[in-house]
């Protein structure tokens, strides 16, 4: 695998992660077949099964965060508690089963909180080693495309769930390109920098605090939005129960319209 072009600058703990993930998801491909990879192997601790790759990235992570001393909350894990007033809040595989079977759709995602806050924020796609960095409060090297209409809109859309379909279709008929690659983090990342106009859950509620908390800092630092369908805040909580209907758009007016549109 390619190795993690981390920008500089990036916290150490962040950095440190990053890497230890990318390290442990290459040698894994290795080790493992792909039916082994994406096999089950315990239900994490926010309610959904665990595959194998996920348990090899997160003990990767794990070591790594009591090396450089910040907690963890993590979908598999849970919080670990390390003695630090910082916590890294990461999703170790976005796309898992992409990253099983080897479809070169996967990364790290995570944010570094501080008094229940994210501070700054770190992408990393697997497959290729690009990296997108954020801070709050500071603008990124990126930049959203701007587009303030959903007509014409290049979308990524999670695939259409029971109870969605309708929706659904409402955004895919009016944006020219829809995209399905089954990986939040690194679709929110492609809003950020400009190479969609928009990502967006149709109503499921299928997204984890950790499918989010860095689109919510890298997407505002790129001149775009993150916004919930329902309106419900985003906040770092221990409570990994909780779900949202994530939007991501390079505007406030396109994820406005998206939530319009998707409402009906």
């Amino acid at each position: 695998m390619p190795e993690a072009q981390i920008p500089v600058g990036t916290h150490p703990a962040l950095a440190a992660t990053a890497r230890a993930a990318a390290r442990a998801y290459g040698e894994a491909r290795g080790r493992y077949t792909r039916l082994e990879l994406r096999e089950e192997v315990a239900l994490g601790a926010d309610g959904t099964p665990t595959m194998r790759v996920d348990r090899i990235v997160e003990d990767a992570i794990l070591e790594a965060c009591v090396e450089v001393g910040v907690n963890l909350l993590s979908e598999e894990a849970g919080f670990v508690d390390n003695g630090s007033a910082a916590t890294l809040c990461i999703d170790p595989v976005d796309g898992s089963a992409n990253a099983a079977l080897g479809v070169p759709l996967s990364c790290y995602a995570g944010a570094l909180v501080l008094d229940s806050e994210p501070v700054e924020a770190l992408t990393v796609w697997f497959d290729t080693g690009r990296a997108w960095g954020a801070r709050v409060g500071e603008a990124a090297a990126f930049r959203t495309t701007g587009r303030t209409s959903l007509d014409g809109a290049s979308v990524c859309l999670l695939r259409p769930k029971r109870g969605t379909e309708e929706a659904w279709m409402r955004v895919a008929n009016r944006a020219d390109r829809i995209r399905v690659l089954c990986t939040t983090c690194l679709e929110t990342a492609f809003v950020a920098e400009g190479a969609v106009d928009a990502f967006a859950d149709p109503g499921s509620d299928t997204h984890r605090l950790m499918d989010l908390i860095a689109a919510l800092v890298t997407v505002p630092a790129a001149g775009g939005v993150l916004l919930d369908l329902r309106g419900r805040p985003l906040e770092f909580d221990l409570d990994l129960t909780r779900r949202w209907s994530g939007i991501a758009a390079a505007t406030p007016e396109l994820g406005d319209e998206l939530i319009s549109t998707i409402l009906g």
